[in-house]
């Protein structure tokens, strides 16, 4: 199975690259962790911010592979504490479908894409930069699949 990380940005600053690629290298080839990067819709002095929103979830929409289980990245969606993530990554493992991750832009996830989503997962009550989101997924999915490996990388 793949976990393809749908995420709208790009030209992250190094430590963001950095912390991802740590987490995302540390995956088992059975579960890899790939990064898909979607340009952010035009946003100026006279630009639409819906239909920016509206143009990355097309992109986002378009990238996501036929079949794949997808959860939107929400801040209104349901909040899973480390083992519960690792009993979703292990339902995720079973079904033996590839799971997208979709993270949206500056101003959120267009309709569409929540639409499409199975489930909505909200990481914080706090609202994060849209780069550490990318550091902190790979990190918790990590520790989620270390979990379900009986690896010493989480304590309780």
């Amino acid at each position: 199975m793949n976990i393809h990380l749908i995420a709208v940005g790009t030209r992250m600053p190094a430590w963001v690259t950095q912390g991802y690629e740590e987490y995302s290298k540390r995956m088992p080839r059975e579960c890899s962790l790939k990064l898909v990067e979607i340009a952010p819709g035009h946003r100026g002095k006279n630009a639409s911010i819906e239909k920016a929103i509206e143009d990355e979830g097309k992109r986002m929409l378009a990238a996501i592979p036929k079949g794949a289980n997808v959860i939107a990245l929400d801040e209104k969606g349901k909040s899973w504490s480390t083992m519960q993530l690792s009993k979703q990554l292990d339902g995720w493992l079973q079904q033996g479908s590839d799971t997208a991750l979709l993270v949206g832009g500056p101003d959120g996830l267009s309709a569409s894409c929540r639409a499409s989503a199975r489930t909505s997962w909200s990481l914080s009550a706090l609202t994060l930069p849209h780069p550490l989101v990318r550091v902190l997924l790979a990190e918790q999915l990590y520790r989620a699949l270390s979990v379900l490996n009986g690896h010493p990388y989480h304590r309780e």
